[in-house]
């Protein structure tokens, strides 16, 4: 795929960044065919975007019409809804079993109108926090968000902290010194982010600590630049945490993980 294809499709993408911050992101920092397994493989019709990582994570992006057939081995669909939806059963894969399916609101925020909650604490990097908890915390996140098993989560987080740490992404909200909250940024494109991987551990929970990790962090991204943030919110606890800190509802999206590698059946077009 030639340089120019690449700009179009991207061009493409980042006139809805919100929906294809996966995507648009994983290309910016891996590029394209590269060997981290978050680095992208992309089909296009012109219009419409079927893009896959390295290790088998389908992110589409457009018309779903324009499912695409996908020859290699797959772990699961992230997506708009109604896209991810249709390319799952073009692929004839949504019956396939699986070890998550969950639709869940998507919120978007112009940072200017950000609502910062008051009450203790500092944001912090997670260098400055212990390891060995903020692991064990991800892990968690992992088990509890993603439905990982718990052995598989634990390894995921050894690696996962360690990117984080790297990539200078995710935060801790600390009170009198003791870690509350963690949350972070999952992706990034121009002065967009989303926010993901924020936990608070059960104990811990209904305080509002994690609407104001979020808030604390988007304030502190708001002064280098960023102007915008969308999310995810996994359940009734975070939909009002969301919307107390200024989220809105902008749509659905898909997760869905599959129990095993599976390849796509017909579709329209192939992965190249």
């Amino acid at each position: 795929m030639t340089p120019d294809a690449v700009g179009a499709i991207t061009g493409v993408m980042a006139a809805r960044a919100h929906l294809a911050m996966f995507p648009l992101s994983n290309l910016a920092r891996f590029g394209l065919d590269g060997v981290d397994d978050l680095a992208m493989s992309l089909w296009w019709d012109g219009a419409s975007v079927v893009g896959v990582t390295r290790s088998g994570m389908v992110l589409p992006f457009g018309d779903p019409a324009a499912a695409a057939i996908v020859d290699r081995d797959l772990v699961g669909v992230i997506g708009e809804r109604r896209v991810a939806r249709a390319l799952l059963a073009a692929a004839g894969l949504s019956g396939v079993a699986a070890t998550l399916d969950r639709d869940v609101p998507q919120f978007l925020l112009d940072l200017a109108s950000l609502v910062v909650p008051p009450g203790p604490g500092q944001i912090v990097p997670l260098a400055e926090v212990d390891q060995t908890r903020l692991t064990g915390w991800i892990a968690a996140y992992t088990v509890e968000a993603l439905n990982v098993d718990p052995v598989r989560a634990q390894a995921q987080a050894e690696i996962s902290i360690n990117r984080y740490i790297a990539a200078r992404s995710h935060h801790v909200l600390c009170v009198d010194d003791s870690p509350v909250a963690l949350t972070g940024v999952n992706a990034k494109v121009a002065d967009m982010v989303q926010v993901g991987g924020v936990y608070v551990p059960p104990a811990l929970r209904g305080r509002g600590h994690a609407r104001r990790a979020v808030a604390m962090d988007l304030a502190r991204l708001r002064d280098g630049g960023v102007r915008r943030a969308t999310l995810f919110a996994s359940g009734p606890a975070a939909v009002r945490a969301y919307r107390s800190i200024g989220f809105t509802v902008v749509g659905d999206w898909t997760l869905f993980l599959f129990d095993g590698p599976q390849r796509g059946g017909p579709g329209h077009g192939t992965v190249h």
